[in-house]
């Protein structure tokens, strides 16, 4: 039985422990990363494909005639053609919850930053500033505490529910919005324009879809207080980034920290990567990376993997 990983490199740092999927799949192949005219040559063979980021089409499917299962090394199903799979009788699993403690920490450390100026008060020291004040501290950038504010959360899966016990924990109120696109009323949920004139901090954990394709757009940050703070470790998509980085340049938001981008890499530039943007902290995706987090992933591909071998697949995407 011949297996491809086709994009190892997207998770290993060579920090990595692969001999539980090796001993479930002895024959995997391990490419570092594939490009994308060099898919559909890579799994023409294959009966189990291991993928990321690396797209599977219905372009490169279709000439995998031997292909019965594809597992994606991520809890995101955009790089593969469900439908295409679907119609050749592949099955599709992903791993979920790898990255919760990851995401939820980077989460924090995106909002705590961007509360305290953790960064700015970092520059004024390496500048020699506090060593030439008067005074025995260095209070030139305002310091706000997280509790009494009032988070919201958008998608209220396993990232969202941890990062409400986090934040009821710093003492902040929490409230759920209700799905983009979702119509009817939603028990529990306030709709996207009730919540957003009321929160302090935005914390976005949908997925995007066509309902929530750029749903952060003009209409809702001016919605938002002047002083709310944006945070998204979600996927770029959801917000539109040239509207967010005029609002953070013009005072219209308290701030951002954002671990997505609408491309990634941005190898053509983006909006959110201009230096005279204040208040904004970005960073590369890499919210769910810790050694931790990775491993988790490999462990659920090893099991994705064996559950189907036994045919009581898990994790399968419908």
């Amino acid at each position: 039985m011949l297996g491809v990983f086709l994009d190892q490199d997207s998770l290993d740092c060579g920090d990595l422990d692969f001999g539980t999927l090796n001993r479930v799949l002895p024959d995997l192949c391990y490419y570092p990363a594939t490009a994308p005219d060099a898919v559909a040559g890579r799994i023409a063979e294959a009966k189990i494909v291991i993928s990321n980021k690396a797209r599977l089409d219905a372009a490169a499917l279709k000439h995998a005639r031997h292909l019965k299962l594809i597992c994606i090394a991520a809890t995101g199903i955009n790089n593969v053609d469900l439908g295409a799979a679907a119609r050749q009788g592949i099955t599709v699993c992903n791993c979920r919850g790898y990255g919760t403690a990851a995401v939820v920490q980077h989460v924090f450390t995106l909002l705590l930053s961007l509360m305290t100026h953790l960064p700015e008060y970092r520059q004024a020291v390496r500048e020699g500033r506090w060593q030439q004040a008067r005074q025995f501290c260095l209070l030139d950038f305002p310091i706000r505490e997280l509790a009494g504010k009032t988070l919201g959360i958008v998608g209220y899966g396993e990232l969202g529910r941890g990062v409400a016990r986090v934040a009821e924990a710093f003492g902040m109120r929490v409230l759920l919005a209700q799905r983009p696109g979702v119509v009817e009323e939603q028990e529990g949920r306030v709709p996207l324009p009730v919540l957003l004139p009321q929160v302090d901090v935005l914390s976005l954990h949908c997925p995007l879809t066509p309902e929530t394709q750029g749903f952060i757009g003009a209409w809702e940050l001016a919605l938002m207080k002047r002083s709310a703070i944006l945070i998204n470790t979600a996927r770029g998509g959801l917000v539109d980034e040239t509207l967010l980085a005029n609002a953070l340049r013009q005072g219209a938001l308290g701030g951002a920290g954002v671990d997505v981008l609408s491309l990634e890499p941005p190898v053509d530039g983006n909006p959110l990567l201009a230096l005279d943007i204040p208040n904004l902290i970005v960073t590369p995706h890499s919210a769910w990376g810790s050694r931790e987090s990775r491993q988790r992933l490999i462990e659920q591909l090893a099991e994705n993997i064996q559950g189907w071998l036994h045919g009581t697949p898990v994790r399968v995407v419908v």
